[in-house]
């Protein structure tokens, strides 16, 4: 039984103490403190700043990339890139976590890059990342600093002149399927599932968090979810300042 009368992020480290496969299951909120804000309050800033009539899904959208690149790209350049944001205490310690082989797999949803950057290894990245990029044409691999190098909005192949597409999952397009069987294979063995930073509404990847099959669930989130009911512990506070305070009491044991 756990001692509810103790403060949860006591709870949260005696878990992780107790745990030998612990999987990190995360979404935007884990790189607010970062200072990279979600796309919905990123598209928010665009539309004003450009009154553009875009809602956010149709900006990320695969036909909106089709149709209006330049759009596509003056948005994602300005507002999905972070050059400066370094990784935060949650970051920090999944890494560390890692390090000391609890912590099995962090599934991200996230494609700033920041838990390979705080030194996480076992990353998998549900969504692709701002780091890959692809010749649409060609295939040619491009670096982030070549793609925002690449002059004019739309990024253009070294090779072949023609149009380069971050590695990046945009509505309408499928997760990839090796990625989708690492997600599940990792979520069924952990003994400790932490959800951290996701609001679990997008979908197909909030549910994947359902195949979990061990006891323990932990949900680091400022509101409430459709899957409130499967943690056994939820923490509102800010995720990096929790993580920090775990990792303060971690350090004593």
């Amino acid at each position: 039984m756990t001692d509810i009368s103790k403060p949860k992020t006591e709870i949260l480290t005696e878990w992780i103490l107790a745990s030998k496969k612990i999987v990190f299951f995360g979404g935007a909120g884990i790189s607010t403190e970062s200072g990279i804000p979600d796309f919905r309050s990123a598209a928010g800033i665009y539309q004003m700043e450009k009154e553009s009539p875009y809602p956010p899904e149709e900006i990320l959208s695969r036909s909106f990339f089709n149709r209006h690149p330049e759009v596509f790209f003056d948005f994602y350049k300005s507002k999905m890139i972070h050059p400066e944001a370094l990784p935060n205490p949650a970051h920090l310690l999944l890494a560390d976590l890692e390090k000391e082989g609890k912590l099995r797999t962090i599934v991200t949803q996230n494609i700033d890059g920041l838990h390979q950057m705080a030194g996480s290894k076992n990353v998998v990245e549900l969504h692709g990342s701002i780091h890959r990029n692809f010749c649409m044409d060609c295939g040619r691999f491009h670096t982030l600093v070549e793609l925002m190098e690449s002059p004019g909005i739309v990024p253009q192949c070294k090779a072949c002149g023609k149009v380069v597409k971050p590695d990046v999952v945009l509505y309408g397009e499928s997760l990839d399927d090796r990625v989708i069987g690492d997600t599940v294979k990792a979520i069924a063995e952990a003994d400790l599932l932490i959800i951290g930073g996701t609001s679990l509404t997008v979908q197909p990847a909030a549910s994947l968090i359902t195949y979990f099959r061990g006891e323990r669930t932990v949900l680091l989130n400022a509101s409430s979810t459709a899957y409130d009911h499967r943690a056994g512990l939820h923490i509102k506070d800010p995720i990096g300042s929790v993580m920090k305070q775990v990792g303060d009491i971690l350090r004593t044991h």
